[in-house]
């Protein structure tokens, strides 16, 4: 009896102190492993010894490059873990909403009308403001209609985005068919997703829209926790359901708008992250999955970028490998389910 006295009963955002130590030992290693790679990104294999003062010209241009991996790995880790919990399914990603398919279109109509002249001349600031707007605009209707009415249903909302983005990419598709072959090779460098396509006067407007949406995220992660437990659970609480599935996927919309225009499709990314981050955070509690997710997401496109540039050469296979891995472990997801 008296053992039994001297116990304390807590609940907190893990299990056990050996899960929370686990939790920041991988966190610890993830923040080595990214500092070495932006060191290899930025000053290894630099023509120029350090010291000189062009030694920093060519790594102010790596940085760039950098800039976009980190933008990319946040806005893709941090958009599908919460779209993932409001959706109640750790399968689906957030590309499901026809972002990608929509780029795919804005792009494939500037070069079907304008030519490949009209695509080149198209990377100014202004159409990528007007990209951003479009696609958020398209979630923001989606939404409106879906889920602010009494028969609002999240699942009917994912269908009918689905069906959006396989319509949206068959008429891509269509119009490709019609471009001439060296119109074709050149819309085709753009839709394959890479840190190449970011320019950095993007910058600008990405970078505040990414860290304003992460930081709201943030701030909306205990939210979200009572979100993760379903409607009537939420509802029981306190939580309006509804009202935060709406302001988390405006969120959402922001973030996979600006890394979708930034770099182009990246499918699987954001599903390889977040289940990474599930398994290794090893809590619910999003105050600790999302930071663990963008910091994977950001030692994955590190990474990967340092390993096929200076090891293998292959630099522009980078986005290939990268949606292997997360397709394959997309795959093996399904199947030890067996179910979505």
């Amino acid at each position: 009896m008296g053992r039994g006295r001297g116990r304390s009963r807590r609940s907190g955002s893990f299990a056990d102190a050996k899960s929370r130590r686990k939790y920041w030992i991988i966190l610890a290693v993830a923040v080595v492993l990214a500092v070495v790679f932006t060191a290899g990104l930025l000053a290894y294999g630099n023509p120029i010894p350090f010291g000189d003062p062009r030694f920093w010209l060519i790594a102010k241009r790596r940085a760039d490059s950098v800039i976009a991996m980190a933008l990319v790995a946040l806005a893709q880790a941090v958009a599908t873990v919460a779209f993932q919990t409001v959706t109640s399914n750790r399968i689906i990603t957030p590309s499901i909403m026809g972002f990608e398919s929509l780029y795919k279109l804005i792009h494939t109509s500037t070069v079907f009308f304008f030519g490949a002249a009209g695509l080149t001349a198209g990377y100014t600031t202004g159409n990528f403001i007007l990209q951003l707007v479009i696609m958020v605009g398209m979630s923001l209707l989606l939404y409106s209609w879906l889920l602010t009415g009494d028969r609002g249903n999240i699942h009917v909302m994912l269908l009918v985005g689905i069906v959006i983005g396989g319509g949206l990419g068959s008429l891509a598709t269509f119009m490709q068919r019609l471009l001439t072959p060296s119109e074709f090779d050149v819309l085709t460098a753009r839709l394959f997703g890479s840190v190449n396509n970011a320019d950095p006067d993007y910058y600008p407007v990405a970078v505040p829209l990414v860290l304003i949406a992460t930081a709201l995220m943030m701030l909306n992660a205990r939210t979200l926790n009572v979100v993760a437990l379903g409607k009537a659970q939420a509802t029981n609480i306190g939580v309006h359901h509804k009202a935060n599935t709406v302001y988390v996927l405006i969120l959402v919309s922001v973030l996979m708008a600006v890394s979708t225009a930034l770099v182009g499709p990246m499918t699987f990314l954001g599903f390889l992250v977040a289940t990474l981050a599930y398994q290794f955070a090893d809590t619910y509690d999003h105050r600790y999955i999302i930071p663990m997710a963008a910091l994977i997401g950001y030692v994955v496109l590190t990474g990967a970028y340092f390993l096929m540039n200076h090891v293998f050469y292959a630099q522009g296979v980078v986005s290939i490998v990268i949606e292997l891995v997360g397709g394959t472990m997309f795959l093996f997801v399904i199947l030890r389910k067996g179910r979505l």
